[in-house]
């Protein structure tokens, strides 16, 4: 063990309680935030301290300010100029909390805490006021983050663009409606997810994914591979309109529940088992196949059920031309599904919006929490990508 970490650890063993130790680190943190203060100050003057210079303005002492941070309220002093030009990055003027704490009060309202709650977890933890006011303040700045992501520019190329809806209850003309946040997420050419936007609308319909496609295709989107989607009506023919090349599969997991709908308690578990057998076949011909025998089966009882596997057959079944690790994330609607359960985690606690904004805004919160992982490739992608450029080289290398 060298000097110096005998003399950290000697200093560190006088610590003996949790308050000590804060009040330590606090201390730390103060000179910290004084020291860049005075470097900010050096580099906006263009010299350092004791430095002679021909320019007009100097140093004025320094004036004292209650700061709040992560480690409690504390008074830094903040170094000053004679012409009162300086505004430092780190304590703007007429700010008084460092940007860390400003992040926390942002993550805790992304994870659905109401402001009120925020304001005792920060009483509570930190020991200090931080008022309803100024917690809004610190979370509107989030509006303008959500607008400068909803319109960056995308990719040229997706592999597959996973649509799906969220509904909400938001406030309008001093009712609640429901409301839908359509999602849409895209595979990219290097294996990762990415979510490409978020949209509100009054429900769910294929005139309103027009728009939204429409929205992809300005953004720089030129050509989606694979679109999974669920079976609303029209939503095919939408896609095509905007994407013509892109091949478009039913989420088979929603074709099921559909289906499973007209099916009576005592019958489901047989019928669910029969069905199964169409999904599970290993080629589209042994599908339809168990198709018609699924019909000759339940199509006197249920024929509604059949009736939408025989009309949506062609979009159901586009995974079949497809090898099985791209079969695998295709057939199904399931990861924006999931994705769907983690937004409801974290805005749970909001029974109803009291505007669009406030929705679009806790909405993307809870998807820059819900995709902070989403940093890697997804699984196989080396096999997958192969699978793809055998299948569409010109148009995976657009």
């Amino acid at each position: 063990m060298d000097n110096e970490q005998q003399l950290t650890d000697a200093f560190l063993k006088q610590l003996k309680t949790g308050d000590q130790l804060n009040s330590f680190l606090a201390q730390l943190q103060k000179r910290g935030i004084e020291k860049i203060l005075e470097a900010e100050l050096d580099a906006h003057l263009g010299y350092d301290k004791h430095e002679k210079s021909s320019s007009s303005n100097a140093r004025n002492g320094t004036s004292a300010k209650q700061v709040k941070t992560s480690f409690g309220e504390s008074t830094v002093q903040v170094p000053r100029d004679r012409d009162a030009s300086f505004n430092p990055m780190l304590l703007p003027k007429r700010q008084n909390m460092v940007d860390g704490l400003e992040n926390v009060i942002v993550s805790l309202y992304a994870k659905g805490m109401s402001v009120s709650d925020i304001e005792e977890q920060i009483r509570e933890v930190y020991n200090f006021e931080v008022s309803a006011s100024t917690i809004s303040r610190i979370t509107e700045t989030v509006a303008n983050d959500v607008i400068a992501w909803q319109n960056r520019p995308l990719e040229p190329v997706y592999l597959i663009v996973w649509m799906d809806g969220i509904v909400f209850k938001v406030r309008e003309n001093s009712k609640v409606i429901n409301k839908t946040i359509y999602l849409a997420v895209g595979l990219n050419r290097d294996g990762k997810k990415e979510v490409l936007g978020m949209w509100l609308g009054k429900s769910e319909s294929a005139a309103f994914w027009l728009g939204v496609l429409t929205d992809l295709k300005a953004r720089g989107v030129e050509d989606i591979l694979i679109t999974a989607t669920d079976n609303l009506n029209g939503f095919t023919q939408t896609i095509k309109q905007v994407f013509p090349q892109s091949q478009t599969q039913i989420c088979v997991v929603h074709q099921i529940r559909n289906s499973a709908r007209y099916v009576v308690w005592k019958d489901k578990r047989q019928f669910t088992k029969d069905m199964k057998q169409i999904y599970d076949a290993p080629t589209k011909q042994a599908a339809k196949a168990s198709l018609e025998h699924f019909a000759s089966q339940w199509n006197h009882k249920y024929p509604y059920a059949i009736k939408s596997w025989e009309d949506n057959w062609e979009e159901l079944t586009v995974f079949f031309d497809f090898p099985l690790e791209i079969r695998k994330i295709i057939y199904t609607t399931n990861l924006i599904e999931n994705l769907n359960g983690k937004i409801r985690k974290y805005t749970k606690n909001k029974l109803s919006f009291p505007t669009d904004e406030a929705v679009l805004k806790s909405v993307f919160l809870a998807l820059r929490e819900a995709t902070k992982k989403w940093t890697m490739p997804i699984q196989n992608w080396g096999l997958i990508l192969n699978q793809f450029l055998t299948i569409f080289e010109k148009r995976v290398q657009l």
